[in-house]
């Protein structure tokens, strides 16, 4: 990180930041709300929405200080038949709520603090909310960001303090956004854009989620840093190459082999873009290290591919994804091959968030059509295998929900998967979900093995 400011500082030269261009009309919200810039508003000619009079508050009579407001509620309905595969409870039905409110403030074009709360509630879930279900009130960003070097699509940020962070295409590194409650990291991050690079260093700790009022905090026993770089590919126009390395520890690490300190290096590599109707997204991981005082060593591969027809009604788009992560090829020797997708995102084969990218093989077509522009209906059909029968399967969250013994059979099952996502003009998003997970022969034989369904609808606005 200190050498991408040293670089940054060194290009920049006596160079003043500057705001950005005046866009034509006013831009969408991001997911990560730290990302939007607002110094666009002190033209008087700006385009405006009915609401943007609380993204440019000034504090100074030239309006070169000056506080942008925003926000963030999402209310969500859910039910679940057989969760996790149960006997019982044959029932569950929650009501999940986030509200999340968030401050900046712009120093002229040198400096910013930004400040966001998140309150998280879970009502009705039965055996009490779930571990990302809940966070009553907390600090959830709150960062002072350093910009010395800033011209047009080019400059320098160093970010320190509670923030979010987000790459690619959110395998490794994610807010979170499905789970009611988001994540978060404390620490360090310098992001240098320089002749079409995109380069971005961090040293962090991933942040707690603690239920109750202003108790969240590090993990101590955890520790993350990596450098991640983006830039254009000049021989493939509409193509782009990610490169990257993560470095994670963890003291209380836990697989199916066992409990033990974790020290694991990511190198990857992701090729994205679009040619014409195609659209592509290819990523290769290698992870070394050592586990409990052994090597450790594993992988993962990951494709999602599509062709829009835009001449025909909907504009329907045809795409699969094929995924592999391994799997621990011996459980009795002390060496380990289960690959760790770090922080990846809460719903990573759907809302319905049985099982996470661990010892895995899944093929996944989908059926996409857009009756409008604001309107997408989706359906989608995933096939789960397990890469090593000597390993079991895994949640979300990383936690082991069943061991290998009791079966060598591959097949975990399918899901179905039904979506509606509606943008209701610049504020509101309606978002339904149906899912039913049909359980494979891997789960007949070591457990409780009911289907599942889930229902789920959610009104998310932003502003």
């Amino acid at each position: 990180m200190l050498a991408l400011l040293v670089v940054g500082l060194l290009v920049g030269g006596h160079a003043q930041a500057q705001a950005p261009q005046k866009p034509s009309s006013p831009p969408p919200f991001k997911v990560l709300r730290a990302e939007e810039d607002y110094r666009y508003l002190r033209a008087p000619d700006a385009p405006r929405a009915p609401l943007d009079g609380l993204k440019y508050l000034p504090l100074t009579e030239s309006g070169s200080v000056f506080l942008s407001l925003g926000g963030d509620l999402r209310q969500r309905v859910e039910y679940y038949r057989h969760p996790d595969w149960a006997e019982t409870p044959a029932a569950d039905g929650a009501w999940l709520q986030r509200y999340m409110l968030h401050g900046d403030v712009w120093l002229w074009n040198l400096a910013r603090a930004f400040f966001q709360l998140k309150s998280g509630w879970t009502l009705g879930r039965e055996g009490g909310p779930g571990p990302t279900d809940e966070d009553r009130l907390d600090v959830h960003q709150a960062f002072v960001e350093l910009r010395p070097w800033e011209r047009a699509d080019e400059g320098l940020q160093v970010r320190l303090g509670r923030q979010e962070l987000q790459f690619g295409s959110a395998r490794l590194i994610s807010v979170r956004e499905g789970p009611n409650v988001r994540r978060t990291f404390d620490g360090a991050r310098t992001r240098l854009r320089f002749h079409r690079w995109d380069l971005s260093a961090f040293v962090v700790r991933p942040v707690a989620t603690e239920p109750g009022v202003f108790d969240d905090g590090p993990v101590r026993s955890q520790g993350f840093w990596g450098l991640y770089a983006v830039h254009p590919l000049p021989v493939l126009p509409g193509g782009n190459v990610d490169l990257y390395y993560l470095g994670f520890s963890n003291s209380q690490a836990r697989y199916a082999q066992g409990e033990g300190r974790e020290q694991r290096h990511s190198l990857g590599t992701r090729w994205w873009g679009t040619s014409g109707r195609w659209d592509y997204n290819l990523e290769a991981v290698l992870q070394v290290g050592r586990f409990s005082g052994a090597p450790l060593l594993a992988w993962t591969v990951a494709s999602d591919t599509g062709f829009t027809l835009e001449h025909l009604p909907l504009s329907p788009r045809l795409g699969v994804m094929a995924d592999i992560a391994s799997g621990d090829p011996d459980a009795e020797a002390p060496s380990l091959g289960t690959f760790n997708p770090l922080f990846p995102r809460g719903s990573y084969f759907g809302e319905i968030a049985l099982l996470g990218p661990y010892n895995f093989i899944d093929l996944h077509p989908v059926l996409r059509l857009y009756p409008s522009r604001s309107l997408a209906l989706s359906a989608e059909w995933t096939g789960f295998w397990r890469q090593s029968v000597e390993d079991g399967v895994y949640g979300p969250s990383g936690m082991l929900v069943r061991p290998p013994g009791g079966s060598r059979s591959r097949w975990v099952g399918h899901q179905v998967n039904l979506t509606a996502d509606w943008e209701l003009g610049r504020y509101v998003h309606v978002y339904a979900t149906a899912s039913r997970f049909f359980a494979g022969t891997f789960l007949q034989q070591t457990g409780s093995s009911r289907d599942v369904d889930l229902l789920q609808a959610e009104v998310s606005v932003r502003f």
